[in-house]
């Protein structure tokens, strides 16, 4: 099922449109009520659908980005005592969990891309359509930022990261850039990061890309820790998820999408639901050019003590036979 493209907006300016609304709500199997855990709040456009489809769900809702934990709380507070918002990165949800005496869920949905708010806006620092601080952070209150990351690191540490979390070739050539605008105290804001990307790379944009979207996006990978997060998450799914609950998670690039791929399919915990990653449809696409990189993975959980196919019967047996 495809639902129309919803966008929540507040006088604050924080807006975001919730990707594949639809087969989210439909995969996730919401209608059956349970408790849910979106890890990804963001603006609560997932959130509230679960909320308004089943009268009989509750929600645990996290994020990362205290601002967007804010517009969630106001945004579901209508829900009343079904919808609890936390500020949290994915690795403290599992604590919070075990905290709050949360043993199993129902479903777990995460929505790993980057919000519009934090990319519009010009002082976190996530973008070079606008120029601000080199901040980067999901949470702005802890961590260090990418300006900071980047004095602190070696030249050589700082192309490998651009490379592993980039898929930038030209790495070893941007890090010696960068490097050499920092050392000269050229290195402010994004602006300046993406001159000294295009110092090394040129100004020629590949396949309608910027030189500069590598780059910014390993370096905004390294600032968060989002692949050690994922796995992180990955983990707490198979954790908490009952047997016959269900996970769905977005990605954005194609790190985040083998993680994922590689979780669902190779862990004897999970039955996928998806055996190719979900994208947009055309409509959604016209609705919402930024949903063009998603990819939707669904799995169920199986649990230990799940039923054994006929094919697994016949092998047990025969081994049973075996003196």
């Amino acid at each position: 099922m495809t639902m129309p493209a919803t966008r929540l907006d507040d006088p604050s300016g924080f807006h975001h449109t919730a990707v594949m609304l639809g087969e989210t709500m439909d995969l996730l199997a919401v209608n059956r009520g349970g408790l849910f855990v979106d890890m990804t709040v963001g603006a609560a456009g997932h959130s509230a659908a679960i909320l308004e489809r089943s009268p009989r769900a509750t929600l645990l809702a996290f994020d990362r980005d205290p601002s967007a934990v804010g517009v969630a709380r106001e945004r579901l507070a209508h829900f009343g005592d079904r919808a609890t918002v936390t500020h949290a990165s994915f690795s403290e949800v599992g604590a919070w969990l075990d905290a709050h005496g949360v043993g199993a869920v129902d479903g777990l949905l995460a929505d790993l891309g980057v919000s519009s708010p934090q990319l519009e806006d010009a002082g976190r620092g996530m973008s070079f359509r606008f120029e601000g601080p080199l901040d980067m952070r999901m949470d702005p209150t802890s961590g260090e930022t990418a300006l900071e990351l980047i004095q602190s690191m070696d030249q050589d540490d700082l192309a490998d990261a651009i490379y592993r979390f980039g898929e930038e070739h030209r790495s070893r050539r941007v890090a010696r850039c960068v490097k050499q605008a920092a050392d000269a105290g050229e290195l402010r804001s994004t602006l300046d990061l993406r001159r000294a990307v295009v110092r090394a790379v040129g100004p020629r944009r590949v396949g309608g890309v910027d030189p500069a979207t590598r780059t910014f996006q390993a370096l905004r990978i390294l600032v968060n820790h989002e692949m050690d997060e994922l796995a992180t998450l990955l983990a707490l799914a198979e954790r908490v998820v009952k047997p016959g609950g269900r996970a769905v998670v977005i990605s954005f690039h194609s790190l985040e999408d083998r993680l994922v791929k590689r979780a669902f399919a190779s862990a004897a915990a999970w039955e996928r639901l998806t055996k190719k990653p979900v994208i947009p449809g055309d409509q959604e696409l016209d609705d919402n050019p930024r949903s063009r990189s998603a990819k939707l993975r669904a799995a169920q959980r199986t649990g230990a003590d799940r039923a054994l196919g006929d094919d697994e019967i016949a092998v047990e047996r025969s081994e049973e036979e075996v003196p």
